[in-house]
């Protein structure tokens, strides 16, 4: 297919992911944005939610759990109570709160005339009253259900009794003296393989962690520029959040423009190629990302798992989904990512050892799969050692993966232990099979189950946040334009990358003639 076609697919691919993610005025004020203060006022961290934004805030939000206050504005009760709530909701809204991601505290307005029939749909008959239950059950939420999961909270009256309220609805023990993940009951990812669904966030929060660290380390330099246009079109090709492919789009198209080579050539430490150019307002996975808070990858200490966890779980989301003809530069293009610009240098150098090993293209996209979950049991076989004197999370040992309980079938000997033989037989087409379901349907399903159950239809699923993945669905033409251009945007992305480079007589990305 010629160049030109694809630059006419790429443009349309880029139209109809800016159309897909485009929300109402009032939806689009991030979490961690509503609870920042302006003009020096002090913050509020409950959310304040309205008419407008009322679904989208709760279908977005990767809490388990939310409080609604309903409270009007004129009630002296109500001014009064907000000190109180607000203690509360400093525990778990925001990227300091000690809890983040537990629950989301918010808060509607009932004086207000655009919230009348929200309020009225809640049937609330005094202030302030407050609600519990599962942020998704709140979105086309029918009062004449029966057995509904929602729970009037009746006596929240102080802080400490609303909090004693939650805690005894969890079996938590939360504190307001807590530090940041302290007196958590952390669920083990390992015994339960619904666990992953809630990593689709972190995954965003690592790319957008990996993204301001390159920008903030001034990392993009002459030699590293085509490894990161690479790594680029990978995450647009087979991202597994739609808002962080079209993010990525969104950079590369002006990359260019953003971080000229001749710049960089001229100075390799350029401020147009860092945080202070323009190419820091670029926000990689949209304006509510990061988040500053893990889920799936949450250590039990602060200063465990978080990022390198999240980042294993992108890079395995990425090898999932790639297809055979892609293997090898998938391959090449994750390695040469890791090694320019991972901070961590011992990290770093293992994995670029580990790399340089394999001797063979890979002409499969299991090889590249397989090869990549057999060196995250290397990193973590190596770690156990390094772990060993209590340098590692207490509750997430390192253990080789994937454990039993997640696939007996992966083992050839199932009843053979660890400690029997250090060496473990392994199936490798079973292996192959967990992981293109664990880090591919099951990773995205939490993201389908939220649109599903708020109402939504498959067909809105798929467009506004699943992946073009190995995994086929039913979706709606322009999205599957959409996503079949994403599928051969290896391709298309270098094939435009190279037109814009010869256009302005750029000839330094030899790297990318074979893509």
């Amino acid at each position: 297919m010629s160049c030109s076609i694809f630059l006419l697919f790429l443009a349309l691919f880029v139209s109809i992911l800016k159309q897909s993610v485009s929300v109402s005025n009032g939806s689009q004020r991030g979490i961690l944005r509503a609870i920042s203060g302006q003009d020096g006022e002090k913050p509020d961290f409950a959310v304040e939610l309205n008419a407008t934004n009322f679904d989208s805030v709760l279908k977005e939000t990767p809490a388990p759990y939310a409080i609604v206050e309903f409270f009007a504005h004129w009630c002296p009760a109500c001014r009064n109570y907000k000190p109180q709530y607000e203690k509360v909701a400093k525990l778990f809204n925001g990227a300091d709160a000690s809890h983040p991601g537990i629950i989301l505290m918010t808060r509607v307005d009932c004086a207000l005339t655009i919230n009348s029939n929200l309020c009225d749909k809640f049937s609330v008959k005094y202030y302030p009253m407050l609600l519990w239950g599962p942020p998704k059950k709140f979105v086309g939420w029918d009062p004449k259900q029966e057995n509904s999961e929602i729970l009037t909270i009746e006596r929240g009256r102080t802080a400490d009794i609303l909090l004693g309220w939650i805690n005894k609805q969890l079996g938590s023990s939360y504190g307001f003296d807590d530090e940041k993940y302290e007196n958590e009951h952390l669920q083990r990812n390992f015994s339960d393989p619904g666990q992953i669904a809630k990593a689709i966030y972190d995954v965003e929060e690592a790319t957008s962690t990996a993204f301001g660290i390159i920008l903030d380390q001034r990392m993009i330099k002459s030699e590293t520029r085509a490894s990161l246009i690479k790594f680029l079109q990978f995450l647009v090709a087979h991202h597994p959040s739609k808002r962080c492919r079209k993010g990525s789009a969104d950079i590369l198209v002006d990359f260019d423009n953003l971080c000229p080579s001749d710049i960089l050539l001229a100075n390799n430490e350029a401020d147009s190629c860092s945080k202070k150019g323009t190419l820091g307002n670029y926000q990689i996975c949209g304006e509510e990302v990061p988040r500053g808070y893990w889920m799936y990858c949450r250590g039990s200490k602060n200063d465990t798992r978080g990022f390198s966890c999240g980042l294993w779980v992108l890079l395995h989301s990425l090898s999932v989904r790639v297809e055979d003809g892609e293997s090898d530069l998938a391959f090449r293009t994750t390695c040469d990512f890791i090694y320019n610009f991972f901070v961590c240098e011992e990290c770093r150098q293992h994995f670029h050892g580990m790399c340089s090993s394999v001797s063979s293209p890979f002409k499969k996209a299991r090889d590249f799969a397989l090869w990549l979950w057999s060196a995250h049991n290397q990193v973590n076989e190596r770690l156990m050692k390094d772990e060993s004197l209590g340098t590692g999370d207490p509750e997430f040992p390192k253990v080789t993966w994937p454990p039993k309980q997640l696939c007996p079938s992966c083992y050839l000997n199932p009843r053979k232990t660890s400690d029997e033989n250090s060496k473990i037989d392994w199936n490798e087409n079973e292996v192959f099979k967990f992981l293109v379901s664990y880090y591919g349907k099951e990773l995205v399903n939490l993201y389908k189950d939220k649109e599903l159950q708020a109402g939504g239809g498959t067909e809105k699923t798929v467009n506004e946040e699943l992946v073009a993945s190995t995994n086929a669905v039913v979706v709606p033409l322009g999205a599957a334009l959409a996503i079949a251009v994403a599928s051969c945007a290896f391709g298309a992305l270098a094939c435009f990358w190279r037109s814009q480079q010869k256009n302005r007589k750029y000839k330094h990305l030899y790297s990318l003639k074979n893509i």
